[in-house]
């Protein structure tokens, strides 16, 4: 039971900090894009 328990938490994790990086790449790509020069 405790196994499952630590792999549900790990997954968990993994999911969590995945969406944050996917996130922040985002949040990047879009202050790049509205701080760009404009020509």
């Amino acid at each position: 039971m405790k196994k499952i328990i630590a792999l549900v938490a790990v997954a968990g994790a993994v999911l969590f900090f995945v969406k944050r990086s996917r996130a922040a790449k985002a949040d990047a790509d879009l202050w790049r894009e509205a701080t760009a020069p404009a020509n």
